[in-house]
């Protein structure tokens, strides 16, 4: 059965390079700790708020386009090109700032945040910049 959520997914079986060293009587190849894991719920809940947030802009775009050539090509209203380009384009752009909100406004607790998640984006922020300074100069992320 598929595990559920966005998070890490179980080993399905032995590495081919595993089996050989175990039958060579050697250790199996130790495998790579990773020290930080995105729990189920967390990961589930920042791909609804970036499905939302993403998603919808991205939709309306797509609608812009549709219904502009049904109000032109039924002759209702005289759209110039350019305003159709900019609005679609505008929509698109929030479409992809969607992908940051949804990330950074969505709790990184395991406890819900707010609808909004307002109050999450200074704390994410700041965490996600405390990551990159740990990155860099090569200690322990904390």
């Amino acid at each position: 059965m598929p595990a559920k959520g966005l998070g890490p997914q179980p080993p399905r079986g032995p590495a081919k390079g595993a089996a050989a060293s175990r039958s060579r009587g050697g250790k199996p190849p130790a495998k790579p700790q990773r020290s930080q894991v995105i729990p189920d719920v967390v990961a589930n809940r920042m791909a609804r708020r970036i499905a939302v947030a993403s998603g919808v802009p991205s939709f309306l775009g797509m609608g812009v386009f549709v219904g502009s050539y049904l109000l032109v090509s039924r002759q209702i209203v005289d759209i110039p090109p350019s305003v159709t380009l900019v609005a679609s384009g505008g929509l698109f752009l929030l479409g992809v700032l969607g992908l940051s909100y949804g990330v950074l406004s969505s709790s990184w607790e395991t406890e819900p945040g707010s609808l909004f998640g307002t109050e999450q984006i200074g704390l994410n922020v700041g965490r996600l910049r405390q990551s990159l300074r740990a990155m860099r100069s090569g200690g322990p992320q904390g």
